[in-house]
């Protein structure tokens, strides 16, 4: 990030506290298409009033690069693209035009700067947290709407105006994940993992020691790695030796696998309790055996009695011949959060779509029932999933 950027990002983090609060705005739930499902278990999307023709929308995703292993479940943007554009808009039509980030801050820059010059009213991206950090600042300044699905890390959305998130940031779900597994496992001494050089890993494990510290738990040990760092034997021994009673890992997903392998090479005992905040069922099915047993605060679940949910599961698994995960869930909701505010706002004007997302409230989801708070970060209810014979369970 360059110094104009970085005093951009500093300033609209100060006036943060004049952005806009929520206000009401009641959502109907119906029948999408002739689906053999019932009406209550389904999503509709409100016709378009006055608006014709294309409505172009940016889409930022890791087509190459690192997270490129990802970027099948970016399907989940396309599908509610599909399904939103079967005559629910009137005469009107979503088309995206999608920009690789490569994986990188610098790509992702590089996309967003292409879509702006192209006029797009909205990006839906970035990924990550360390390009959301880079990429905000830009959209807010240029006044278009950032709305990232799967990015994490508390304050960012606080930037500006023009940002807004689908999951779940680190500061409501952690503390959440923290008090429950506390209270059912009773852990009081732990040690604690991190990638030092990516701002949600960072994050997470800051909110993490916070939770911990209120929960009354000792952290024994806290170690640290970098990205594209495999070799994790040297911070796992000096983890076993303070024989902690659970482990927190807090990392990008891509890098959770490996550490879960070697942690169970390690021997760790199985009653050691094995927590990250954040790991997809892609990530459990790398990691196969050594994911048995490990417990995560999540977005979403495959399972979940939400509206669509259901039908969303059975349209991806026939599109693209795998199961989705919470990042597709979590794009696939965007794209209808995003068409409700569209036709809400009556507009393709930015700061029309801004209003209408802003205004988001109890919105029915696949993520559940789903609002924007005054910096438009989301709300809906978190939960909490442990992998049980390579599938996530509801943890209890």
């Amino acid at each position: 990030m360059n110094t104009n950027r970085m005093a951009l990002f500093i300033v609209v983090f100060a006036i943060a506290t004049l952005i806009m609060g929520l206000s009401a705005c009641d959502q109907l739930i119906g029948i999408l298409s002739d689906d053999p499902m019932p009406r209550s278990m389904d999503l509709t999307i409100p016709q378009l009033a006055g608006i014709n023709g294309e409505i172009i929308i940016g889409l930022v995703s890791p087509q190459t690069g690192r997270f490129a292993t990802y970027a099948p479940q970016g399907a989940g943007t396309g599908l509610a693209l599909e399904e939103i554009n079967s005559g629910q808009l009137g005469n009107a039509r979503i088309r995206f035009i999608t920009e690789d980030s490569r994986s990188t801050v610098e790509g992702t820059v590089e996309a967003f700067n292409k879509l702006i010059e192209q006029d797009v009213p909205v990006i839906i991206g970035p990924g990550t947290s360390v390009q959301a950090l880079a990429t905000f600042p830009i959209a807010e300044q240029n006044r278009v709407v950032a709305f990232s699905p799967t990015s994490e890390a508390s304050g960012l959305s606080a930037i500006g105006s023009y940002i807004f998130r689908t999951a779940l940031t680190t500061d409501v779900k952690i503390p959440i994940g923290v008090n429950l597994t506390q209270e059912k496992l009773g852990y009081k001494q732990v040690a604690t993992i991190h990638n030092e050089t990516d701002p949600y890993s960072t994050n997470s494990d800051e909110v993490l020691k916070q939770a911990l510290a209120a929960s009354g738990v000792t952290v024994l040990t806290s170690e640290t790695f970098q990205t594209g760092e495999t070799d994790f034997s040297a911070q796992l021994s000096r983890m076993v030796d303070g024989a902690p009673e659970a482990i927190f890992i807090s990392s990008q997903p891509i890098e959770i696998p490996e550490i879960l392998r070697q942690i169970r090479q390690k021997g760790i005992p199985d009653d050691v309790s094995i927590i990250t905040p954040l790991i997809s069922i892609s990530d459990v099915q790398e990691a196969a055996t050594a994911a048995e047993g490990v417990i995560t605060f999540a977005n979403w679940t495959i399972n979940a009695p939400t509206p669509g949910n259901q039908r969303f599961v059975k349209k991806f698994i026939e599109k693209n011949g795998v199961e989705p995960n919470t990042f597709a869930a979590q794009s696939y909701a965007a794209v209808y959060i995003l068409a409700h505010a569209i036709a809400n706002a009556g507009s393709t004007n930015s700061t029309d779509i801004r209003d209408a997302l802003a205004q988001t409230k109890d919105l029915e989801t696949v993520l559940g029932k789903f609002s924007f708070d005054a910096v438009g970060d989301s709300v809906y209810d978190p939960i909490i999933l442990s992998v049980e014979n390579g599938k996530f369970e509801i943890f209890d």
